[in-house]
């Protein structure tokens, strides 16, 4: 590994995929001094800026990573510092490390979720060993949507948001309503990396049994883009929808955005479940953030996905022989 003459670029050979077969190529990495009068760590710096680059693939999926001396000598760090990064991009999942090979950059992981449960993202996510983070980032009085209002019988409401992580990278956007005379005392330290049926359960006595869901293809606005750490207008994969307590009384109104390229949804199916439907969405609320849907051809993937998963439901549900 040399450094160019103009002392802004190291010059090397480029990660390539296994298999591949195709020879190294020249790769250009811009020096990238860490700051060491900023608050940040010096390993969380040179962490941010390969987690940038790998997210933009930059280095895509099966490449091999720079050596720990090629990236000590990008950021001008002690190695100590560059294995202390790397650690870090192994435990998100972004970095595979194997003995005796180079670290390389991991696939995509996805993770899954059952529309038809009435339990939450951060109980199924648990369940499948996977730490599920939670952010709060509001939870303040609003008035509610007339669609809402009316489903919850109050407009005396709570809207609770939420961003919700797999390591460091965000997997889902939350948006909840809640009737505040039936929450009150939730706060965003409860809410804080924990799950909302569990702390209405534990802390008001409140369970969530009982629901509909509406599954849609959605292209991500500025605000929601910004938020799940994507382009705008990507595509996501809108769940939305009511659910009731132990009693039947109506407890909420959700609406949670996943990255379609993160959470692939399943359904269990069975013949004698054949209320269960994925119904053509009607305009029962406007999605908020709102976005005039571009014309994206993973957008129209994603939609075609939901098309055929509402297909084949339609098809269980009258008795098709086809589906079994």
């Amino acid at each position: 590994m040399r450094a160019n003459g103009g002392g802004d670029e190291l010059t090397g050979a480029a990660p390539t995929r296994r298999g591949e077969g195709n020879g190294p190529q020249a790769l250009k990495l811009t020096r990238m001094p860490v700051d060491r009068n900023s608050p940040q760590p010096l390993h969380a710096q040179v962490a941010a800026v390969l987690r940038s680059e790998i997210r933009d693939h930059e280095m895509p999926p099966g490449a091999t990573l720079p050596s720990e001396a090629t990236l000590r000598d990008r950021f001008g760090v002690a190695r100590s510092v560059v294995r202390q990064a790397l650690a870090a991009l192994v435990t998100e999942g972004l970095v595979r490390r194997e003995q005796g090979r180079a670290p390389v950059v991991a696939s995509p992981q996805e993770h899954r979720r059952l529309v038809q449960r009435a339990t939450g993202l951060f109980e199924q996510f648990s369940r499948s060993g996977l730490a599920l983070r939670t952010r709060v980032v509001h939870l303040v009085p609003a008035s509610p949507p007339p669609q809402v209002a009316e489903y919850l019988g109050t407009t005396d409401t709570m809207r609770l948001e939420r961003l919700r992580s797999v390591g460091s990278e965000p997997v889902a956007y939350v948006r909840t309503w809640l009737p505040s005379a039936r929450v009150r005392g939730l706060t965003e330290e409860l809410l804080t990396d924990a799950s909302l049926h569990h702390v209405l359960e534990t802390t008001l006595g409140i369970r969530p049994v009982s629901g509909r869901r509406q599954v849609r293809a959605v292209p991500a606005d500025a605000r929601l883009a910004e938020a799940l750490a994507l382009p705008e207008g990507a595509p996501l994969l809108l769940l939305e929808g009511g659910g009731a307590d132990q009693l039947g009384r109506p407890l909420e109104w959700f609406a949670t955005w996943h990255r379609a390229d993160r959470v692939a949804f399943e359904v269990e199916l069975s013949e004698q479940n054949e209320q269960l439907r994925l119904t053509p969405a009607p305009d029962l609320l406007p999605i908020e953030p709102s976005a005039v849907p571009p014309s994206s051809p993973a957008l129209g993937r994603a939609r075609d996905l939901v098309d055929r998963l509402r297909d084949e439901l339609d098809s269980l549900a009258g008795g098709g022989t086809d589906a079994r």
